[in-house]
């Protein structure tokens, strides 16, 4: 009976791990790109209110797609920062003194996607680790969505 339960214990914790893995570099562009026909859908404010309401189609375990003007660089909709939405953080470095959030908007302007990579404090290990981020141009605002590298 013991050999049993430990077996089925194993299985119900591997289970669980490999049910929720890492997001990964697919994972983001999808999550944008979703965005972005949700929010062609259905209107810009909208999708404000579905990220501010964690909606899980937005945000699935570390992985979540945020929103900024793409002219003034203010958060529009962030739904795990809800304290930095309506500011300006353009210039405002990561902990190496990049100024990533600027290279976000450049990039969105001139090419209207791809990735941005900086250092930023993973909620999960406290630590400062290496993230990048996908971006995509829609309309007048940059949408983001950002894994932690391994």
């Amino acid at each position: 009976m013991k050999r049993i339960l430990t077996g089925t214990m194993l299985c119900l914790a591997l289970g669980g791990a490999i049910a929720t893995p890492e997001p990964n570099e697919k994972d983001a562009i999808a999550m944008t790109e979703k965005s972005a026909a949700f929010m062609k859908a259905h209107g810009k404010d909208e999708l404000i209110k579905r990220i501010a309401a964690k909606d899980p189609e937005f945000i699935q375990g570390s992985l979540y797609v945020d929103m900024r003007d793409l002219h003034s660089g203010i958060v529009l909709a962030h739904p795990v920062n809800a304290s930095i939405v309506g500011k300006d953080l353009t210039d405002v470095p990561d902990a190496s003194g990049k100024r990533y959030r600027r290279e976000i908007i450049e990039l969105a302007q001139k090419k209207g996607k791809g990735w941005v990579d900086y250092q930023y404090k993973n909620p999960s290990s406290g630590k400062i680790e290496p993230k990048t981020t996908y971006i995509l141009r829609v309309d007048d605002v940059v949408l983001e969505a950002g894994i932690y590298k391994k």
